[in-house]
Formats: structure tokens, sequence, C-alpha cells
């Protein structure tokens, strides 16, 4: 389905921003309200791909369209000029800020999954082939190929300038230069030494921004704010030439000077307060170094415990970050692979295993964290937990690593001990802790699945992949049972939806009417969408017109990707208080993909509760 093409009908057949004072959208339609509906021809509408039926109502122009209504909804908020009060859905809920701000890293991180695996392979092949005994760590190919696996991530900086200037609307060439000026050699050679450097008098801090995320992410959206100001106090006749050269100066200072040492402070204060809990509570420091590993690295932060981790190459043991990352990266891994065990996204598969393998073998875990973790969110606090619970572990029996190496399978000989020979075998089990609890979690945690990008089989490849069964779907209310047909809302009675029947409800616990995956609660609560194990799309539409009440009357005890049993409860609603409002309780229950059925029976039975089959489905 083309999406966007469809969406651009249906803007200019509403009469575009002109006649547009607000669009919202349900679980199935889009919800215009127009200055002027009779500008609209219906018949038209009908005829867009898509476009399932529409419906006058409410003051509401509602156009029906399905399960896709999200896609639709995207497309049309980038033709409209509504600002984002009057395009968002009053009951839409409202991300939290770290929801927000990982949706963002993982925005401007996609792109750059591709180059990071490839390094993160490359790595694992440097540390295989000389194990291997099949290449020389001393021969020049070994460090052609070091150069190509560190490139990707060396050069973090400059890849995230250009796709966050994307993302904030930022002249890409003028971000990726201050990205460059921030890594540049000479600069980096200052670091090296050590001395007090100023740029006109101002403090510059010495800190390395290879491999860092934060410090150009802040830069470039600082540059968006620092555009706009000089494009209005620079001349027109003077632009082309004052406009970059303001722009390179002053957002290289401001990276030098204020931005980027933004993140070295941090990250020494929290060196601080993690080494002032260890020398109070060592116990205590690692499960939290465990635990905060992955945040830790995808602010770049991990650098201000450099100078602890870097002395276990030379003398004095770990007992901190090192351990610690042994349980974080494992972690990592288990939580992509067991991404890719569930997923049904054959691309998501394949991303997932290769940065599993990056993380356990390499301890290479940007993949992993970007590309997976971070961007799923669930799988993120499967590994944190896990880290936690090992940490706890590492903090009691004292594990130590006694060589600088990145922490991963190949590399367990570093917690090697002359006198403590037990130290190797608390890491060993380190590994596998770490491993099991957070495959289990993930699996048990869930994620959201990613199906617009998976390959869309064909009709006969669907019909061959669905399970050949009957299905019982049980009464999800207690109440009278009504044709479906016979329900006020032309969107459920002529069928646009698919098949099914309706409830008028006499008490408000909503129960789930089969096994399954719970693949959506919409935001105001009033709709359902389950999916039995046996393929059955089910909506469960509480009430008519419901989404109006931007749910009010309703308690959801489940959320999307939840796993559901018969007869869990699924949602309390106040039916006094909708009916109050001067709605209809009537509970349409739809099979969404009765086109995948080649017989469906509705019963005929008027009392209903939970224990009676309302609908059989038949492959």
């Amino acid at each position: 389905m083309d999406y966007k093409k469809s969406a651009q009908e249906i803007f200019k057949a509403v009469g575009e921003d002109s006649n547009i004072s607000s669009l919202t959208h349900c679980m199935t339609r889009l919800r215009f309200r127009l200055k002027d509906e009779s500008k609209v021809k219906d018949d038209e509408v009908k005829q867009i791909p898509g476009v399932v039926g529409i419906n006058h109502q409410s003051g509401q122009y509602q156009i029906i369209i399905g399960n896709d209504v999200s896609e639709y909804y995207k497309e049309l908020k980038k033709l409209t000029n509504l600002d984002e009060q009057a395009s968002t859905d009053p009951g839409a809920k409202k991300e939290n800020w770290f929801n927000r701000f990982a949706n963002f890293i993982s925005s401007c991180m996609s792109p750059l999954i591709p180059a990071l695996i490839g390094g993160g392979m490359i790595k694992v092949i440097l540390i295989l082939l000389p194990l291997l005994g099949w290449l020389s760590e001393k021969s020049s190919t070994y460090a052609f190929l070091n150069i190509f696996g560190d490139a990707p991530f060396y050069f973090l900086p400059v890849m995230l300038a250009f796709t966050s200037a994307k993302y904030f609307n930022v002249s890409p060439m003028l971000a990726v230069t201050v990205a460059g000026i921030m890594i540049h050699p000479n600069f980096s050679a200052m670091v090296t030494a050590g001395k007090p450097v100023s740029l006109m008098g101002l403090p510059v801090t010495l800190a390395t921004y290879s491999s860092s995320v934060i410090p150009i992410l802040l830069m470039v959206w600082l540059m968006k704010y620092l555009e706009a100001g000089i494009d209005k106090i620079c001349p027109a006749s003077m632009k082309s030439i004052l406009k970059p050269l303001l722009m390179v100066f002053i957002s290289g200072t401001l990276a030098l000077v204020v931005v980027g040492p933004i993140g070295t402070y941090a990250g020494k204060l929290l060196s601080d307060i993690i080494l002032f809990i260890q020398s109070k509570a060592s116990w205590l420091a690692m499960p939290l170094m465990a635990a905060f590993m992955p945040l830790i690295v995808m602010t770049g932060m991990h650098w201000a415990f450099s100078p602890i981790f870097l002395a276990a190459s030379v003398a004095t043991p770990d007992s901190l970050i090192l351990p610690a990352m042994l349980a974080a990266n494992i972690a990592q891994g288990a939580a992509s692979l067991a991404v890719a065990f569930k997923t049904k996204n054959k691309n998501t598969k394949q991303v997932a295993t290769a940065a599993s393998i990056s993380a356990l073998v390499a301890g290479v875990t940007e993949p992993s964290l970007y590309g997976i973790t971070l961007k799923y969110k669930r799988p993120l606090y499967a590994a944190m937990v896990s880290g936690g619970i090992t940490g706890l572990f590492m903090g009691i029996v004292n594990l130590k690593s006694y060589a600088f190496a990145v922490p991963s399978i190949v590399s367990l000989p570093q917690f090697v001990s002359k006198t403590n020979s037990s130290n190797l075998i608390n890491a060993i089990i380190v590994l596998v802790a770490s491993f099991i609890i957070t495959f289990v979690l993930t699996l048990i945690f869930g994620f959201d699945d990613d199906p617009e990008s998976a390959s869309t089989p064909t009709v006969d490849s669907k019909k061959e992949a669905l399970p050949t069964a009957t299905t019982k779907i049980y009464a999800p209310l207690t109440g009278d049972l009504v044709n479906l047909t016979e329900v006020s809302d032309q969107t459920f009675s002529k069928k646009l939806l698919g098949d099914g029947v309706a409830i008028v409800p006499n008490n408000g616990k909503v129960v789930a009417p089969f096994d399954g995956e719970v693949v959506t609660v919409f935001p105001t609560k009033h709709a359902i969408g389950l999916k039995s194990d046996t393929g059955v799309e089910l909506l469960i539409h509480i009430g008519l017109d419901t989404v109006n009440l931007e749910g009010k009357p309703f308690t959801s005890h489940i959320k999307d990707g939840d796993r559901v049993k018969k007869g869990q409860l699924l949602m309390d609603v106040d039916l006094e208080a909708i009916k109050k409002a001067g709605y209809e309780v009537t509970t349409p229950i739809v099979i969404t993909n009765t086109g995948d059925f080649s017989e469906i029976t509705l019963l005929d039975e008027k009392p209903v509760s939970d224990d009676i089959v309302l609908m059989y489905t038949i492959k």
C-alpha cells in the first residue's frame, strides 16, 4: 500500500489546510474536524486506495482506514501545517523524557548500524584469526584490519553529525565540520600532551571526543538555533560568506569550550560518585555500575573511568569497571540474541544476530545498544536488571580483572589470577548468569516488533504460514448479544472492519477471549487489539465514540506486547460514567482479518458470559 500517495489524495479531498481545523486518529479511523464538511465528496473519498468507508459523527468527518491508520496519519501530518497541539489526539500518551531521548538517539543512530556491525564483525575476526594461528598480530594485515574495525567507532561523531543534522534540519556539511574539529588530529595531540590550552583566553577542556555520542548530538541541536539566529541578523548580500564563517567559528568554539566539557564534567562527577560509593560500600558500587553501564557507554562517560581500567594493564587489578563491563557486554549480546530468536522481522533478525555476535565475542556493544536494545527499550531494561543482579554477585565475591581487554567470551583470561583460582570461576559464573538472566528477561518483557519493515508475504505464502485450525473466541464481556448490523455506528454495522458481534455489557470487566498477545491498547483505552496464537486478529471496541472520553472511564491492566491467557482481566470500565457522558456502551467485537478464514460461525444466544463461545473461525 502506498500510504504517501493515498494520504495526498485524502488531504486534497478534504480541502487541504484551508478546510482542516484539526486532525486526530483512533485505532481504526482518521478524525478530521473540518470548517465545511459539505465541500467534501464522500464518494470520491471512498474510492481512495486504503479507505474502507466514511462517517459523519460528533462533529467529525471520520475516514475509516483500519489497522494501518497510524501510517496514513504520519503521512498526513507531513502535509498539514497544523501545530502539534491541533494535530495530536487528545488522548495520546505523552512519552516520558527517557523514551523521547531514546527515540531521538535511535533515530540518529539507526542509519549507522550497518557501519557499526561491519566494524564489530571485523573486531571479532581480529580476535579469532590470531587464536587459530592464521594471522600474526604483528603483521601489517592485522594492523590494516584493525584500522578497518576501528574506523566506524572512531569517526562516530562525524557520522552522527550528518544524521542528526538531517533530524534537526541543520546544514549537514557544517555539522560534519564541527565534528571534525572535535576529533581533529592536532586537538587530539593537545589532549595527549595534557598541557593547559585556551582559545581566545577561554579555557578548553582537554577531552577525547572520538567514539562519543552525546557531545555532537547536543552540539548539532544548538546549531539549529544558531543557524536560525544567524539567518535573521545576516544581510542577504553577505549571507553566502558570513553564515558559514560564523557557523563554523561559533559552533567550533562552543563545542570545545562549553558543550564538550559538559559531558567531561558530568563523567567526572559520575566517576567520583561511583568511587565514593565503592570506598564506602563496594558491594553496592558494582551492581550500580553493571546496571547502568549501557547508559554510561551511550553517553561516552565510560571514558571518565579510563585511569581505573587502564591501570589493570600495568599493576593494579580492576575490581569495578572491567568486571561491570563483562556483565553488561554479555547482557547486551544476550538481549540481542533473544530479540533475534523471537522477532518475525527478517531484517531485525539479521541485525540482532550480528549485533549479538559482536557483543558476545568481541565485547563491541554499540550495534546491540543502538540497533536493538535502545531501539526496543524493554530489552535494554532486561539487560540493566541482569547487570544489577550479576553486579551484586561480583561485588560480594570481589571479582577482579588483571589485564586490560574489552570483556567478552574470548577475553576471559583477563580474569585469571595467579593467587586466586576462584576469580576465573566467578567470572565464568557471571558470564553464564548474565547471558541466561538477560535472555529469559528479554523474552518475558517482550518488545514491540517492527512489522512495517518486514518483507510482505504474498497472499498464497501468507495462507500457508497461518496455522490451519479452528479457533474458539469466548465472550470478553458479560451482557446481551447484539447483531453487528444493529450497531448504530456504520463502521461496524456495515462490517467495514470485518465480521463479528456486539455486546451490551452489564458489568465493566473485559477479559481475554483467548490465549494470545496484546497487539495494541489505544492511548484512550477505549479499544484493544488482540492476536490469538492461531492467528485471529480481534478488535474489542468498548462503547461507541468513547475515544472522546480520553480514557477517563477505563482502567487498563495490560500494555502493548503482553501475553494474555483466556479469562485474564484486560480492562475495568465504568459503564455508568460512559452512559452519563451520553455515549453508548455497546461493544463491537470484530475479527479484523476476516478474509484469512474460510468460515466464521457467530453465536445466536442473547445473554452471554465469559465462559460462552461467541465465534468460531475455521481456516
